[in-house]
């Protein structure tokens, strides 16, 4: 019992130092948890530019870019973003202390990568931050001008596809708006969309001329996330729940 009293002490001392590197340990993995989850919101199939993913990254919180290598997600390896996170715990039992710590990892972005990919532990560049320059403002889409000129077919009529496409033609969209139509059943669908960047709510418009009902809408915004179809022109023939 004595020798046991008599260690404890030293027991003690030892485990508190176990504390303190276990501590900065759970730091930094949180950091590279970060890392890993800034790469989960990078991911996608979508082909992007090295300006496009450094962009993306710059914009998560908690996360700076100080390296971005590589020319396009599409490009033999993809792009490697070199990102700089943190993490902290907690040190001590009595009057525990925030223990922060900051770490660098390389994050590969490219369609041969996998959803949850573990980024790869590296030395911080002696570099600030990168900074990136907006992107380019979208174009606007033209809800009222394909309101007011879509035809209108009296009920028991015939939906005329050719009509729709010289209507849409006749709107002279602007170059980044992409038009799709599609007719089925006795309707004709029509999508106005805009590149999104593969994370955010893509602009869309949706159309639908049927005999006695011809409908624009903005899908809701869950419905125009990425995956999740919205913006498509089939969603036009046949709204999917909640999309309008």
């Amino acid at each position: 019992m004595r020798r046991l009293l008599l260690l404890s002490p030293l027991l003690l001392f030892a485990l508190g130092c176990g504390v303190v590197q276990s501590s900065e340990d759970e730091a930094a993995d949180a950091a590279r948890e970060a890392a890993r989850k800034a790469g989960e919101r990078l991911y996608g199939q979508s082909p992007r530019t090295a300006e496009e993913v450094g962009r993306s990254a710059a914009g998560i919180d908690g996360v700076e870019v100080l390296r971005v290598r590589g020319t396009s997600t599409h490009d033999g390896d993809g792009i490697d973003v070199v990102v700089r996170t943190s993490g902290s715990a907690y040190d001590g039992w009595l009057a525990p202390e925030e223990v922060t710590v900051q770490r660098c990892f390389a994050v590969r972005v490219s369609p041969k990568s996998e959803w949850g990919e573990a980024p790869r532990d590296v030395d911080c560049p002696d570099s600030p931050p990168q900074a990136f320059a907006p992107p380019p403002e979208a174009p606007p889409l033209p809800y009222e001008e394909l309101r007011a000129k879509l035809p209108r077919v009296p009920e028991g009529g015939r939906v005329d596809e050719a009509e729709v496409r010289r209507t849409l033609a006749a709107l002279d969209l602007h170059p980044g708006i992409r038009s799709e139509v599609k007719a089925d059943g006795g309707m004709v669908g029509v999508l106005l969309s805009v590149r999104g960047n593969g994370f955010d709510a893509q602009d869309c418009l949706l159309a639908r001329v049927a005999p006695g009902d011809t409908e624009v809408w903005v899908p809701s915004r869950i419905q125009r996330m990425p995956g999740e179809g919205g913006c498509a022109v089939g969603n036009a023939l046949g709204p999917q729940p909640s999309s309008r």
